[in-house]
């Protein structure tokens, strides 16, 4: 039995929160209005966001403005070679009451918040990466065979150095699978810089207000998005085009074919389903379309497709795979 289409009060409501709240942020950043729209689409969609762009694009702003917008506990993990997994989940402490009897008592890490923002997270070893996955898989982690329950809504953002650059290590395709979006942070224009000189050397800072109050209205709101009707047709399309990552498939793409050794994952079709429910919501519309399918597959696929030898040999990308599915998309054409 499927949920009942949201009420036309509660979509205008969703519309009304989502563009408060894009505003807010707004005031800190300047000219990604991409970027803000996905990690608000990945928000409500309740999965994690991979941001990808050299040091000094306002990432970390970014992820510090949305906690205060939506008024959610805050937290930040600055990855380092030298970062141990405990550092991230928390490790259980021998304490001593009043009698003097010792016992151990865990210890909570940062992990412990509604948003947490895992800073620079391809710096840290591949060990370390790894201790998030229970937490952003499960939403729990396990200290000494007891599991502790971290408290929902629960998002993580983590910023990452683009590869090439030194010191940083690749994510496990284990991890990558568990970010619902990747989304590449692009340099400011010459426009835009001088607008973010004129605002970051002022003598005042822009105040950021709360437009949400409670994690209860978070929740209200992602479980508004799961109630949006989707045609089969349409979830159909999103099989076609994670089904067209697949090397071995027959409904490959010839890029696919040839240059990409694994294709995307049943949770790339999840994202694009309810990312799709979302572009669907900000319309004003009821129903899915082909066309906000096509719209989430780029941040929702290109870090879940693996590029072979020869691909990363002639310097194809991801990128260049989804480009190449989408032109051949019906909802291109239509």
């Amino acid at each position: 039995m499927t949920d009942p289409a949201p009420a036309a009060h509660e979509v205008t409501e969703f519309v009304d929160t989502f563009a408060r709240i894009r505003a807010e942020m707004g005031k800190m950043m300047v000219g990604q209005e991409e970027i803000v729209d996905g990690v608000l689409v990945a928000f409500f969609a309740g999965g994690h966001v991979l941001l990808e762009g050299v040091p000094g694009l306002g990432k970390t702003m970014l992820v510090r403005t949305l906690a205060d917008a939506v008024n959610l506990r805050f937290s930040r993990v600055q990855f380092t070679p030298d970062l141990m997994p405990s550092d991230i989940v928390g490790t259980n402490m021998i304490s001593e009451d009043e009698h003097g009897r010792k016992s151990f008592q865990f210890q909570p890490g940062p992990v412990f918040a509604n948003i947490l923002l895992a800073d620079e997270i391809n710096r840290a070893t591949p060990k370390t990466q790894s201790a998030l996955l229970e937490a952003m898989q499960e939403h729990h982690v396990t200290v000494g065979g007891t599991q502790h329950r971290i408290e929902q809504p629960f998002l993580v953002l983590a910023t990452q150095n683009p590869l090439e650059m030194e010191g940083t290590y690749p994510l496990p395709e284990a991890q990558l699978d568990r970010f619902f979006f990747k989304l590449l942070v692009r340099y400011p224009s010459a426009d835009e810089l001088q607008t973010i000189l004129d605002r970051t050397t002022a003598s005042e800072a822009p105040t950021i207000a709360n437009v949400l109050h409670s994690a209860e209205e978070v929740l209200k709101l992602r479980q508004l998005v799961r109630q949006v009707p989707l045609a089969r047709e349409v979830q159909a399309h999103a099989v076609h085009l994670v089904m067209s990552t697949h090397p071995e498939n027959k409904e490959a793409s010839p890029l696919a074919k040839r240059f990409v050794r694994y294709g995307a994952s049943p949770r790339g079709a999840q994202a694009l389903i309810l990312a799709g429910k979302i572009f669907a919501l900000l319309e004003g519309r009821y129903h899915v379309s082909r066309a906000d399918i096509d719209k989430a597959a780029p941040a929702a696929l290109r870090h879940r497709i693996l590029m072979n030898f020869e691909g990363e040999a002639e310097g194809k990308t991801s990128d260049d795979v989804l480009a190449e599915i989408l032109q051949s998309s019906p909802a291109a054409h239509a």
